[in-house]
C-alpha cells in the first residue's frame, strides 16, 4: 500500500484539540451524532464552498468524552481547492468550528506523510485527585475523582513491569482481525502541586481502552486493594480481565503525536501497516 497523493491533489496536516465532552468520539457515525471528524469535514466543505466531503485521516482516533490537545489529521484536498484557500483556511475553519474544536495549524504536507500510519508515537494524560474533598469545580471535565488516597510511589512501581512490547490483550478490547501487540515507551505518574496526579503514557500505538485499562488497574494498586505485582500479572495472562476497570473518559487527553524526520515518513507508513507478532512466536 502506498502513500504516494493521487494526481491533482495535495495531501494537506492539520494540528488540532478538542474538548470531548460533547462528542460522540472522533469518527464520523451513523444516526446524526456530533463527531470532531463529522464537524471538521462539515467547516472544510463550506468554507471551500465544495459539493463534496474531503475525509479525515486522524493519528489516534479517541472515543466519546476523551480530549485532545495535540491530535494530528490530514486531508487531501485538489490543488486548485488548496491553491485558492490555503492562505485563509485557517481563519475561516475558526469562524465556522464550534468553540470545542480548534485547528491550530494548516500546511501541505511532505512526501509520505499519513497522520496515522506515520507516526512514531502517541502520548497521553490522564488526570486524576484523590483530594477528599473532590474535584476543582473548574477542572470537573478533565479530572477524575478517586475517593481513595494514592500512593503514586506504588503505581510508578507497578508500571515498570508493564514497559516495552507486550500483547495487551489483557487490557483492551479486542477488534476482529486487528493485533494487541503494542510497545509502551513511558507510564509514570506524578503528583502536582495542586495535588492532581497525572498518567503520561507513551506508546507507537495503542488499542481500543488500552489506557484507560491500565490507568483502572494501577488506581487499584495506588489505593491498596492490590499488590504492586498485580498489573504485571493480568498483562502476562494476555486475556482480557474482568477485574481490570476502565476509567472514565473525561480524565483523558491525547497530548501529542510524534513523527520521524521527513525523509523516514514513508518508511515508517510502511512499517506501521505490517501485521505485528512478538520474538519467537508464530
Amino acid at each position: 500500500m502506498s502513500d504516494e497523493v493521487e494526481p491533482g491533489l495535495v495531501r494537506v496536516r492539520l494540528d488540532l484539540s478538542y474538548d470531548g465532552r460533547d462528542f460522540s468520539g472522533w469518527a464520523k457515525q451513523a444516526g446524526g451524532r456530533r463527531t470532531v471528524q463529522g464537524e471538521i469535514e462539515d467547516a472544510l466543505r463550506t468554507v471551500t464552498r465544495s459539493a463534496r466531503t474531503y475525509d479525515l485521516t486522524v493519528a489516534g482516533r479517541t472515543d466519546a468524552g476523551v480530549h485532545a490537545r495535540g491530535q494530528v489529521a490530514h486531508v487531501d484536498l485538489p490543488e486548485e481547492v488548496w491553491a485558492e484557500h490555503r492562505e485563509k483556511l485557517l481563519r475561516r475553519l475558526a469562524g465556522r468550528l464550534a468553540h470545542d474544536v480548534r485547528i491550530w495549524r494548516v500546511a501541505e504536507a511532505p512526501s509520505g506523510f499519513n497522520a496515522r500510519f506515520s507516526a512514531i508515537w502517541r502520548r497521553y494524560a490522564y488526570r486524576v485527585t484523590d483530594n477528599p474533598g473532590g474535584v476543582d469545580p473548574l477542572l470537573r471535565g478533565h479530572v477524575l475523582w478517586h475517593d481513595w488516597e494514592l500512593d503514586v510511589e506504588a503505581m510508578n512501581a507497578a508500571s515498570a513491569a508493564l514497559l516495552g512490547e507486550h500483547d495487551f490483550a489483557a487490557y483492551c478490547k479486542r477488534r476482529e482481525g486487528a493485533t494487541t501487540i503494542r510497545t509502551l515507551q513511558e507510564l509514570s505518574w506524578a503528583r502536582g502541586e495542586d495535588g492532581v496526579v497525572t498518567a503520561t503514557v507513551r506508546a507507537d500505538a495503542f488499542c481500543h481502552n488500552m489506557v484507560r485499562s491500565l490507568v483502572g488497574a494501577l488506581l487499584y494498586v495506588g489505593d491498596g486493594h492490590r499488590g504492586v505485582e498485580w498489573p504485571g500479572k493480568v498483562l502476562a495472562a494476555a486475556v482480557r480481565d474482568s477485574s481490570v476497570h476502565v476509567v472514565k473518559p473525561h480524565g483523558l487527553t491525547l497530548e501529542e503525536v510524534g513523527y520521524p524526520a521527513d525523509e523516514l515518513l514513508a518508511a515508517r507508513s510502511r512499517e506501521a501497516r505490517n501485521v505485528r507478532t512478538l520474538p519467537g512466536c508464530c
